[in-house]
């Protein structure tokens, strides 16, 4: 049998395991382990599973995911999400519309700690829904705002989706990072134009909120700012020069910490449960890690992403119009496949292609999660959209999925104005110190 031929059951047995449901990163050990045993041998397969396994987990740059991850439970436990909503619900709930406008604007603040489409989601949701269903908000509306809304967690920074890309491609986090903000608040803008639309067309669905007053506007905004100022430190050091991705996470997680138990937020006694979701999050996504790095060599020896590359070329299609496939591709995938894990198996053999085209690696990398924010809210899989479900049980699921179409085009127009103009990724990291 030739190499070929084995990394292509490779692959689909992978397929197969992740539609079983076999976790992520277990599912990539596995097979890339057995392709490699089957083409170089036992010795070559160990080999490759132990040194692959002891530089992913001691590599200095994966320090990152604990200390953000931390950072998003500490802030989530101390309640800041609740304040980051309320702060948007104090200027624009009186707006038609504004409680969804409100919770898109609350996922986006989140999401600049958290780093997790599924923690936004779940965070704002408990927040925001029951005071949309209070208000009469529609089912579809509420529900398809906090799922869109949510999947801002892993474009925003810090986000788990740019720190996997930059490992598996040896891309800057921080220049990933920095990338993700513009198109990070590009695409909160057009959620917020989406609500405009749906409450212009069916009025009935968003109806508009209480008035408030001045000083309840002010006393909101100010309970926020603490959140909100770790938030631009945190960024605004990396993209000054003053912290590495590394350091600024630990500065915030530090400060949020200490605003959390200085304010009474949260007392000592929740902090082994925080520390245990921290390592659970954490020990899931060096799993993928390590697993992405065994399934790796496998496919080098297949060569299917040389084949693929030539085979591409061979068409005579054109750089954009290959990525117009490869997107395509993705978007199909996102149909039956959890987004990171998409992200693992694919770039090995799309990435050479689209920097072979000419690309630039960071632009693709905010395209390709902002693809996989896609993935989040389409059918049947939906993440997010299982998520929202979860938190507003007595809501249909086909609701649901109904309500977070119009979010999926919007995601679908950001995407085409990001392959316009890549200067919307581009121009920050390339104004770094």
């Amino acid at each position: 049998m030739s190499d070929g031929l084995i990394g292509v059951f490779g692959i689909a047995a992978l397929f197969v395991a992740l539609i079983a449901r076999l976790p992520v990163g277990m599912a990539l050990l596995v097979v890339g382990f057995g392709g490699i045993w089957v083409i170089d041998g036992q010795r070559a397969a160990i080999a490759t599973m132990s040194s692959e396994t002891y530089s992913s987990v001691t590599a200095y740059g994966l320090t990152v995911i604990p200390l953000f991850v931390l950072m998003g439970n500490i802030a989530g436990a101390a309640g800041y999400s609740q304040r980051l909503y309320d702060a948007a619900h104090a200027w624009f709930g009186r707006l038609r519309g504004g409680l969804a406008s409100s919770t898109i604007m609350g996922c986006a603040a989140f999401a600049a700690v958290s780093g997790s489409s599924v923690a936004t989601a779940v965070t704002i949701g408990k927040v925001a829904l029951p005071e949309m269903k209070r208000f009469g908000y529609a089912d579809g509306l509420a529900t398809g705002s906090v799922a869109a809304g949510g999947t801002l967690g892993i474009l925003i920074p810090p986000s788990t989706g740019f720190v996997l890309y930059a490992i598996l491609t040896e891309e800057s986090i921080g220049k990933l990072f920095i990338a993700g903000i513009l198109p990070g608040l590009l695409l909160a803008f057009l959620f917020v134009v989406v609500v405009v639309a749906v409450t212009a067309l069916k009025p009935e669905d968003g109806p508009a909120g209480p008035l408030t007053t001045w000083p309840e506007k002010a006393w909101s905004t100010l309970n926020s700012l603490p959140l909100i100022g770790v938030i631009v430190l945190s960024l605004g050091g990396i993209y000054m020069g003053v912290f590495t991705p590394i350091e600024a996470a630990g500065v915030g997680a530090t400060l949020v910490l200490s605003l959390a138990l200085a304010a009474g937020a949260i007392g000592i006694g929740r902090l082994p449960g925080i520390l245990v979701e921290t390592v659970t999050m954490t020990a899931m996504l060096y799993l993928i890690i390590i697993g992405a790095h065994v399934f790796g060599p496998f496919l080098a020896l297949t060569h299917i992403p040389e084949t693929l590359a030539l085979g591409l070329q061979a068409l005579g299609l054109g750089p954009y119009s290959t990525l117009l496939m490869i997107l395509a591709g993705y978007i199909i995938l996102g149909m039956f496949f959890d987004g990171l894990a998409m992200l693992v198996v694919t770039l090995p053999v799309v990435y050479p292609i689209v920097t072979g085209l000419g690309f630039d690696p960071i632009w693709f990398g905010v395209i390709a999660v902002i693809v996989i924010e896609m993935a989040l809210i389409t059918p049947p899989v939906g993440i997010n959209v299982f998520v929202v479900k979860g938190v507003a049980s007595e809501v249909p699921m086909s609701t649901i999925f109904r309500g977070v179409l119009p979010f999926w085009f919007a995601m679908a127009v950001c995407l085409g104005l990001l392959v316009m103009f890549p200067d919307i990724a581009l121009l920050l990291p390339s104004q770094m110190k």
